[in-house]
Order: C-alpha cells, then sequence, then structure tokens
C-alpha cells in the first residue's frame, strides 16, 4: 500500500521563441495546487536543452533530467500542435527515456488554433501506448488559445476550465494510485 504523495509531473514541451505553453502550464500547474493531491514537478523542455542526436551514451543534459523523469507517477504534458504533430523536442524527451514511461498515466493540457492540438494529442497517445505508458482518454483543450487568456494569463472561462482541469486531475490520480500500487506489488515486465 501506497504512504508517499504521488508525484506528477507537468512538461512544457514547446521551446520555440514567443511560445504560449509557459501561459498554459501556469494556469494547469495553479489548478494542481488547487486540487491538493499531487507533489508536483515542472519540467519545461526550453530550459532541459536536450540533444536531438540519440547516442548510446546519454550526455549530462540526460542524465540530469533522468531521476526527475522515473521518480513521476503520473504526467501531463503541456502540448501545442505545429504542422499536424506534436513538437519535436516533445518527441526527442519521449525518446531519450523508455522504462520510465512504463505503467504511468500520461494527461494532455493542448492548446492552439482551431483545432486546439488535439492531433498533437492523438499522435501523442498512440506513442505512449507503444511505451507502454497509459494516455488518458479526458484532456483539456484549448481551442484559439489567444483568445482563452486575458493579458495577464488569466483563463477567461475558469469555471469551464476549472472543471475540465479538475476532472484530468481526478483521472490522473486514479489512475497513478493504481498503477504505483501495482508497480510496488508486481514490478511491470515488457
Amino acid at each position: 500500500m501506497r504512504t508517499r504523495v504521488l508525484r506528477l509531473t507537468v512538461i512544457i514541451g514547446s521551446v520555440r521563441e514567443g511560445r504560449f505553453g509557459p501561459t498554459v502550464a501556469q494556469w494547469f500547474v495553479d489548478a494542481v495546487h488547487q486540487f491538493g493531491q499531487f507533489e508536483l514537478d515542472v519540467i519545461d523542455l526550453a530550459d532541459a536543452r536536450l540533444p536531438s542526436v540519440i547516442t548510446g551514451e546519454a550526455p549530462p543534459e540526460v542524465t540530469a533530467l533522468q531521476p526527475r523523469i522515473a521518480e513521476a507517477d503520473a504526467f501531463v504534458m503541456v502540448t501545442p500542435e505545429y504542422n499536424r504533430g506534436y513538437p519535436a523536442s516533445v518527441k526527442t524527451l519521449i525518446d531519450w527515456y523508455v522504462e520510465e514511461w512504463r505503467a504511468k498515466p500520461v494527461g494532455f493540457v493542448s492548446y492552439g488554433g482551431r483545432g486546439g492540438a488535439l492531433r498533437s494529442v492523438d499522435h501523442l497517445g498512440s506513442v505512449f501506448s507503444d511505451l507502454h505508458a497509459v494516455p488518458l482518454r479526458d484532456t483539456v483543450s484549448f481551442h484559439s488559445v489567444e483568445t482563452q487568456f486575458d493579458s495577464a494569463g488569466r483563463v477567461r472561462a475558469p469555471e469551464e476550465c476549472g472543471l475540465a482541469a479538475k476532472t484530468l486531475l481526478m483521472r490522473l490520480l486514479w489512475w497513478s494510485t493504481a498503477l504505483s500500487d501495482a508497480r510496488a506489488a508486481h514490478p511491470y515486465q515488457t
């Protein structure tokens, strides 16, 4: 039986100049704090600076981030959609690690234009499934994102968006509890 608080790692996926990801991520981080059921870690891929060339020996940037990925019980990917897919920085992160994703739930907070980056979420779901992670069905999606937040970075529909965040967090809590207990009782094998 689990005796520790579960760790949720929120990952800011975009590394582009002028990105909107930190604004969306801050809104979600505030929702996590309000929910109060997780220990929180935030990884900004712009700060992580993972090399895009995957080598046999992990460079310092990769080894420094490894414990933070490994210690997570659940993940939320804050992702835009670029050219009908998720950012290359997200793929680089995913590809540097394998075992660290296994038997852990992954939720998504997506943002973009009319489509709200739902194609990005769809693509990431199949990638994480292949890594034996558990992508969640319930997502938070901001369509026409720049109209969804005011100039101070506050969401314009706090009740509706807050309900979506709470639903995602409740699903993450259920799945991370179940999977954490299962991993402790029986280590996951592929």
